[in-house]
């Protein structure tokens, strides 16, 4: 087979490429390694930038997201006797949406599926060749245990920190930057109604807790815990009182409702980018080539923001024959990434408690300072609403 872009990932960097390119009328074969029920149903991250929400709509994707989707105009800062709300829409006019991962990801392949799209969907042995020529192609298995080669002009890695994208960049040019946190978060999902109208980011002597939500009945939740937990030594009774410890419940009579939890998994804390981000005809976009904590609400929305830049690189230079914004995408995309990188790195080492009594007076500090300082609450809410795309 050949087509002009193969993609390597139906996660949403990889089928919103697709999109984008489709509505230039280029030609693109999406290939995943997990089945289409898998993609559909993995729970990630629910929280969407405004430039996000903006890139959605000006492309027809948006529709759904505005009837289900919650708008938030800020988040609570929290600590032991004080919750504190930072306006987003006072401070710099821009708003968050709580729509997850799953939702956007259905939106996608519903649009991609009527436009006619090609997808291969649980397939294996996937392999990158050839991509320093100008002739480059995967090689795969598809589900049915039939060998496949796709010929493209171009290759985009859209497969996250696993595929093989990433570990197609040559060693030789491949430089990588990580950060391992000494802690990970236990996240639940609970049939239950949000106790609060926005999310709560809470500092504790326990550790960090966080109030998320998913739709109008189901609550998200995220405790901090020691890396390498037994999830089996969390019972539901255990989350829910450590959440309401953490939470602040019955202070200034707020109420966290307790409920069935359906789902509980444990996620490690960690910084990854990888540089360059394209290498001769292949271009990775997403988690193929960065990783952030979730605290900052950063990584399906750098997914969004990398791919509405190499959508218009590779428009150039398939249709066009000219190269400019491919051979600036990589730089033009990182200068982004390390700023989200910081931000999520700042938020996360603000929230998170360890064992230096110093170090918590510092984090107490910020907080207070962040609550108080129209400057400091105008830094983090430019950041958290999302900076313009092309940063």
């Amino acid at each position: 087979m050949r087509t002009q872009v193969a993609i390597s990932g139906a996660g949403p960097a990889g089928l919103l490429l697709s999109h984008l390119l489709g509505e230039q009328g280029i030609d693109t074969i999406v290939i995943e390694s997990r089945t289409q029920d898998y993609v559909l149903s993995r729970i990630r991250a629910g929280i969407l930038e405004h430039s996000t929400v903006r890139l959605l709509d000006e492309h027809g994707l948006g529709q759904r997201l505005h009837r289900e989707g919650h708008e938030h105009r800020g988040i609570y800062l929290q600590w032991p006797h004080e919750r504190h709300h930072i306006d987003f829409r006072s401070l710099v006019d821009r708003s968050v949406w709580v729509y997850g991962q799953t939702e956007v990801t259905k939106d996608l392949v519903a649009a991609r599926e009527r436009a006619g799209q090609q997808f291969y969907y649980g397939v294996s042995d996937t392999a990158l060749h050839d991509v320093e020529s100008d002739a480059p192609y995967v090689t795969f298995t598809d589900a049915s245990g039939t060998p496949t080669r796709i010929d493209a002009a171009v290759i985009a890695g859209c497969d996250g920190s696993f595929g093989p994208s990433r570990a197609a960049m040559p060693d030789a040019v491949r430089n990588t930057w990580e950060r391992v946190y000494p802690y990970s978060w236990l996240g639940v999902l609970a049939d239950v109604a949000p106790s609060t109208d926005e999310l709560i980011y809470a500092w504790h002597q326990d550790g960090f807790a966080m109030h998320s939500m998913r739709s109008s009945t189901v609550s998200r939740l995220y405790l901090q815990v020691p890396n390498n937990t037994d999830i089996g030594a969390w019972s539901d009774d255990r989350i829910w009182d450590a959440l309401a410890v953490r939470l602040g419940h019955g202070q200034d009579g707020w109420e966290l409702r307790p409920g069935p939890i359906t789902d509980k998994s444990v996620l490690p804390m960690r910084s990854y980018v990888q540089t360059p981000m394209r290498h001769g005809n292949l271009f990775l976009a997403g988690d193929a080539a960065h990783i952030v904590p979730p605290t900052g609400a950063k990584g399906l929305n750098l997914a969004v923001a990398d791919v509405a830049l190499l959508a218009p690189a590779l428009t150039q230079l398939l249709q066009g024959k000219r190269t400019e914004l491919a051979e600036h995408y990589s730089d033009t995309a990182l200068r982004r990434v390390w700023r989200c990188t910081h931000f999520s790195w700042w938020m996360t080492t603000m929230l998170h408690t360890g064992a230096d009594p110093f170090d918590a007076q510092l984090q107490l500090s910020q907080l207070k300072w962040v609550a108080s300082s129209e400057a400091g609450a105008m830094g983090l809410a430019e950041n958290y609403a999302g900076l313009p795309i092309g940063f």
